[in-house]
């Protein structure tokens, strides 16, 4: 597999307010989740044979109790293979299995066979510390581990998931394989993993027999998945899906439980930003069971408990998954599933996706290739788009002043029907009058709002960019820290800068209204601007700003060089149209 690396990323401070989604929708319609359990059993080691009852672990009790010589008959393949792997304790002991990679740091325990700790290296959490998949609070309160068993019906394989397996790794070029065998009276379940070194792509394999006869499971990963310390954390969980039947992604929160089966190119939990998710054989040809599940959690003493998502998947004798475990970076999504890149449905690019994928594709290529900065490459892409939307900001300049210069005919047109209602019929000759003004000067009273109209559609795709990309997340840029995020300086600059650079640009811009009232209110739009953007992602002021920027220095150009225009006056009124 190719060299999946990542940038550090900077810590970032949740913040308790409005999430940057609702107040942008606002701006939009006013500018228009360690498992302990106690040992419960423990093998009977190979010495001659004890009249005593066989263990309370195990799932299925032999009735035929005299038959108790039989029972060292499943460590004969561990004796076999003492000569191939390294045993992590002779008789099973309570153990923990660390596996470390470029990638990530996974632990295992052997009571159940099962994952209790996934770290990403590269990633890092609020508070400055590596990001923890695994929701260990969860592990705490008892909530399957990942990867404990399930049965086909749904029940939990509690006697499974606590028992001691016997443990065994062995290392390789490729990676790390560690491989965990139970067998107690007709019970027998073996787990295998497998970590590859430079990979967030692993595998597992399980299997369940009881009396010589494979028992359906399901693998689980419960209490929730992801960064547990996001805004909006609820929201943003989701067991997740791929029916290739229908060949749509399919989404489920923790309030919306399902039971599925059907053929699935891969399912598991995803949040914003990181996934896991388990991936059948490309040439199996059979359905899948795919279970979620809300999982409350309390999280402090006398809090309340908090739902998160779970998901369960398999649902065969023997369930055989390539695993992907980490970032939702899009060059590493491709590369898991090259041929179909189904993968990548899971970044949601918004409404604007075919603005938001190219304008983060040359982000990207700006920032590996040139800048090696998502700062500054923000700032080359906004002064870009800002010269190719030069011919509609000269065209909606020259509306501009010439609705400026028609302003006093306006006025005198309003002045002679103020008395006039908006029921009453000859409301429609002063509509008439003004509109038959524009006509004869070319005048289109909407042509200066046609840039901030373009505008929007751009701001929504840089946010989405800015908030869906892992790639930006904990991106730095001078002395902001992340520009997915508001700054964290007590008092954030961007913003205020921003706001000054909004009214100086307004007070160079024409201003297109003859209601004193109407402009009086548009001088107060830098401040509503100012007040919608301050807890946003910085990479969206900074957007804004460089816009701002690159604003005032065409409209300074363009106030210089565009002449005066000439205006074509109202026509008078015939002595059967004087209003009355």
């Amino acid at each position: 597999m190719p060299d999946f690396s990542n940038n550090p990323n900077q810590p970032r401070k949740p913040k308790k307010d409005l999430t940057m989604e609702v107040r942008l929708i606002i701006a939009f319609v006013l500018m228009g989740i360690v498992l302990f359990v106690s040992p419960l059993f423990f093998k009977t080691p190979p010495t001659p044979p004890r009249p005593q009852t066989p263990p309370t672990a195990n799932p299925a009790p032999n009735p035929e109790e005299p038959k108790k010589p039989d029972a060292p008959k499943p460590d004969a393949p561990q004796q076999a293979a003492t000569t191939d792997h390294e045993f992590i304790g002779p008789q099973a002991p309570p153990s923990t299995i660390t596996v470390e990679t470029r990638l990530y740091v996974v632990k295992l325990s052997n009571a159940g066979g099962v994952v209790t700790s996934w770290v990403l290296k590269d990633f890092k959490d609020s508070e400055g510390k590596r990001l923890e998949l695994v929701n260990l609070t969860a592990l705490e309160a008892k909530k399957p581990a990942p990867f404990s068993i399930m049965y086909q019906d749904g029940k939990d394989a509690e006697q499974l998931n606590s028992a001691l397996f016997t443990p065994a790794k062995t290392e390789d070029n490729d990676g790390t394989t560690v491989s965990f065998m139970y067998a107690a009276g007709r019970t027998q379940c073996t787990k295998t993993f497998h970590f590859r070194k430079n990979s967030y792509l692993s595998s597992v394999t399980s299997e369940v027999r009881q009396n010589d006869l494979g028992v359906p499971h399901l693998l689980e990963w419960r209490g929730g998945f992801g960064d547990f310390k996001v805004l909006n954390r609820q929201a943003v969980e989701q067991s997740v899906y791929f029916d290739l039947a229908n060949n749509k992604l399919l989404l489920h929160g923790a309030g919306s439980p399902a039971d599925e089966r059907g053929l699935y190119s891969f399912a598991g939990l995803q949040d914003t930003f990181f996934a896991v998710l388990m991936l059948p054989p490309p040439e199996l040809n059979s359905a899948i069971q795919v279970r979620s599940f809300k999982d409350d959690v309390v999280l402090q003493k006398d809090a309340a408990a908090e739902p998160y998502v779970g998901v369960a998947v398999g649902g065969g004798e023997k369930n055989e998954f390539s695993v992907f475990v980490g970032p939702k970076n899009v060059d590493i999504l491709k590369n898991v599933d090259p041929k179909h890149n189904r993968l990548s449905q899971l970044i949601d690019w918004g409404w604007f996706w075919f603005l938001a994928k190219p304008l983060f594709a040359t982000l990207h290529w700006l920032n590996d290739k040139v800048l090696h900065s998502y700062g500054w490459s923000i700032v080359v892409v906004t002064i870009v788009i800002n010269i190719l939307l030069l011919p509609l900001r000269f065209k909606s300049m020259k509306s501009a002043k010439k609705m400026q210069a028609l302003a006093p005919q306006i006025k005198t047109i309003n002045a002679k029907y103020k008395d006039v209602g908006m029921r009453d019929p000859r409301k429609a000759e002063q509509n008439k009058e003004v509109m038959e003004l524009y006509k004869k000067n070319g005048v289109n009273p909407m042509g200066g709002c046609l840039p901030m109209l373009v505008q929007l559609p751009i701001l929504y795709a840089f946010y989405k960019v800015l908030n869906v990309t892992v790639e930006l997340r904990g991106a730095p840029w001078l002395w902001v820290a992340d520009l997915s995020q508001p700054e964290q300086l007590p008092i954030h600059v961007l913003p205020i800068v921003m706001i000054i650079t909004q009214f100086m640009m307004q007070k160079m811009t024409p201003s297109p209204s003859a209601d004193a009232s109407q402009a009086k209110m548009m001088r107060f739009m830098p401040l509503l601007f100012g007040f919608f953007f301050y807890n946003m992602s910085s990479g969206l002021v900074l957007y804004w700003l460089t816009g701002n920027l690159v604003g005032i220095a065409q409209q300074w150009l363009m106030n210089k060089r565009t002449p005066a225009v000439e205006i074509i006056p109202a026509p008078k009124l015939g002595p059967g149209k004087k209003n009355r």
